[in-house]
C-alpha cells in the first residue's frame, strides 16, 4: 500500500527530495542507510536519521540527514527518480556512463589541466574515477564496506573539514556508526573524541611542527620526511585521515616500508600540514610516489603540482628516474600530464644539439621514457616517419604548448637549492635498474625500442 511507503523507517533503496547546500537546494537522493537516533521521542519522524546518496552527485557529497531536510517522501519521489538520468542501485556504477563521466571529465581537464582554476568544482562534472583497475567484485565489496561514512567533519587547525569517504578508525571513536567531528591535532596528528581532550593534550607542549628531518623551506612552504619505521604513530594518523578523503587507496597499518613527505606552511605557530605524498623506501617497478594528498582547505593553491615536481626533484637527487603508482585517476593523470609536458618541453625549448633523444630527456628530468614518449604524443610531438618515431619540435609550437602548461601559481614551483636531502641508504644489494646509468645503457624498465629511436632530427623537425 502507498501509505506504508512513506512510514518510518523508509526502506533502504527509497528515493527522497532532500534539501541540499546552504541554498536549501531540494534534491532527489537515495536511502542508504538509516539509524534509530532518537527511539524515545514521539514523533517516529524524530526517531529516525537516514544516511543518502545524492543521485546529482559523487558519492563523496553523501550525509547523514534529519527527517526536517526532507521536502518530498518516497511515493512523490520514487516516481522522479525513475526519470532522473542519474537513477541507479548506489552499488552498480554504469559502466556506460562511467564512460561518457570519463571523457566530459577528460574535456574539462583539457581545458584545465592543473585542476587549480579559478572555476569551482561541479562534482557532477569532476567525479573522480578512482575505482579504476577494479574487478566488478571488488568493486562491489569495497562499496558494501565503505558505503555509509563514519566520520563527517574532522578539526584540523583553525579548520573544519567535512569529510569525503569511510575511514576505519578504530571502533571506539564511533561506537554508534557514526561521529559528527573528530579533533586531530595538526602538529602530532593524534586524534580525539572531544575537543576538551585536544585542549589538555596541547597545554601539556608539544613539538609544533611534524616528526622526521625539515628538509626543505621556501616561500612558506617547509617540507618534512617522515619515516613510517620511526614515527609509526604519526604515519598511521596521516593514513587515517587521508583515507577520509581518497576512496579506494589501501591504508597501511604497516608503514614501516614507507616515506611520508609532510608539506607544511609555517608562520610564528608553527608548521600547519597541507598535504603530503608518501613512497616506498625501494620499490622493485621503479615509482618514486605511492599516495597524494592535498588536504581540501589548502586545495586551489598549486600544491598537488608542487608535490608532484619534489618527487622528481628527489629522484634528481638519486640519479634515479621515477613514475607514479598505477593507475592514476583522471585526475591524477591530468595533474601529472601537465607536469610531464611542462618538463620535457623546457628541455626541448633550450635544446642546441642536432638530435636529442627520449632517454637524453629522461636523463635530464629523470621521468620516465614511457611517461615522455606518451606525452610527447598527446600534445602532438612525436611521429612516426620512415618507419621511426621521431620528435618534432618547430620552435613556435613548443613556445605555444609551453604558455599552455606553466605553472599556475609561484608555490608550484620546487626550488632545487632550497632542497637539502640525500637519499635513504638500503640493504638492497642488486643493481637498481632504475639508475640513471642503466636507463641509458638502454638496459632499465621503459627503454623500448620505439622510445631509445625518438630522436630530434637536425633541423629542428618537421612540421
Amino acid at each position: 500500500p502507498q501509505a506504508n511507503v512513506d512510514e518510518h523507517p523508509y526502506r533502504q533503496g527509497a528515493h527522497l527530495t532532500v534539501t541540499w547546500g546552504a541554498e536549501k537546494t531540494p534534491r532527489l537522493a537515495e536511502v542508504i542507510e538509516r539509524a534509530h537516533r532518537n527511539p524515545d521521542d514521539d514523533d517516529p519522524a524524530m526517531q529516525w536519521n537516514y544516511y543518502v546518496h545524492f543521485l546529482d552527485f559523487n558519492r563523496r557529497m553523501d550525509e547523514w540527514i534529519t527527517c526536517d531536510r526532507i521536502v518530498e517522501p518516497p511515493s512523490v519521489a520514487n516516481k522522479k527518480a525513475k526519470d532522473h538520468p542519474s537513477a541507479h542501485p548506489h552499488h552498480k556504477p554504469d559502466v556506460e556512463e562511467a564512460g561518457r563521466s570519463r571523457r566530459k571529465k577528460r574535456k574539462l581537464e583539457e581545458e584545465d589541466e592543473e585542476g587549480d582554476g579559478d572555476k569551482p568544482t561541479v562534482v557532477a562534472d569532476m567525479e573522480h574515477d578512482e575505482h579504476e583497475g577494479l574487478d566488478e567484485a571488488s568493486l562491489k565489496e569495497h562499496e558494501e564496506v565503505t558505503k555509509v561514512k563514519n566520520i563527517r567533519t574532522i578539526e584540523l587547525g583553525r579548520h573544519l573539514l567535512e569529510t569525503w569517504y569511510f575511514s576505519p578508525f578504530p571502533r571506539e571513536y564511533y561506537p554508534n556508526g557514526f561521529v559528527d567531528c573528530l579533533y586531530f591535532c595538526e602538529f602530532s596528528l593524534r586524534f580525539f573524541s572531544h575537543k576538551t581532550e585536544l585542549t589538555r593534550y596541547q597545554a601539556r607542549g608539544i613539538n609544533r611542527h611534524p616528526p622526521g628531518n625539515e628538509i626543505y623551506r621556501n616561500n612558506g612552504l617547509a617540507m618534512f620526511e617522515v619515516d613510517g619505521a620511526e614515527s609509526k604513530e604519526y604515519c598511521q594518523n596521516l593514513c587515517y585521515m587521508a583515507k577520509l578523503f581518497l576512496d579506494h587507496k589501501t591504508l597501511y597499518y604497516d608503514v614501516d616500508p614507507f616515506l611520508f613527505y609532510v608539506m607544511c606552511e609555517y608562520d610564528e605557530r608553527g608548521f600547519h600540514p597541507a598535504g603530503f605524498y608518501s613512497k616506498e623506501k625501494f620499490s622493485d617497478v621503479g615509482y618514486n610516489l605511492a599516495c597524494i594528498l592535498t588536504f581540501p582547505c589548502y586545495q586551489r593553491k598549486g600544491y598537488g603540482r608542487f608535490l608532484i615536481s619534489f618527487s622528481y626533484e628527489l629522484s634528481k637527487k638519486e640519479f634515479k628516474v621515477g613514475s607514479p603508482e598505477k593507475p592514476l585517476s583522471d585526475l591524477g593523470y591530468a595533474a601529472y600530464r601537465s607536469y610531464w609536458a611542462y618538463e620535457v618541453l623546457k628541455v626541448l625549448d633550450v635544446c642546441e644539439e642536432s638530435e636529442l633523444s627520449i632517454m637524453d630527456i629522461s636523463k635530464q628530468t629523470s621521468i620516465m621514457a614511457d611517461d615522455i614518449s606518451g606525452v610527447l604524443q598527446q600534445i602532438g610531438l612525436l611521429k612516426y616517419v620512415h618507419g621511426q618515431y621521431v620528435i618534432c619540435m618547430p620552435k613556435d609550437v613548443i613556445q605555444e604548448q609551453l604558455v599552455k602548461f606553466t605553472p599556475k601559481y609561484p608555490r608550484s614551483v620546487v626550488d632545487p637549492e632550497k632542497l637539502h636531502w640525500a637519499p635513504l641508504m638500503t640493504d638492497y644489494k642488486g643493481k637498481d635498474k632504475f639508475s640513471i646509468a642503466a636507463q641509458i645503457s638502454g638496459r632499465g624498465s621503459g627503454s623500448s625500442e620505439r622510445e631509445r629511436e625518438g630522436r630530434a632530427p637536425r633541423g629542428g623537425g618537421y612540421g
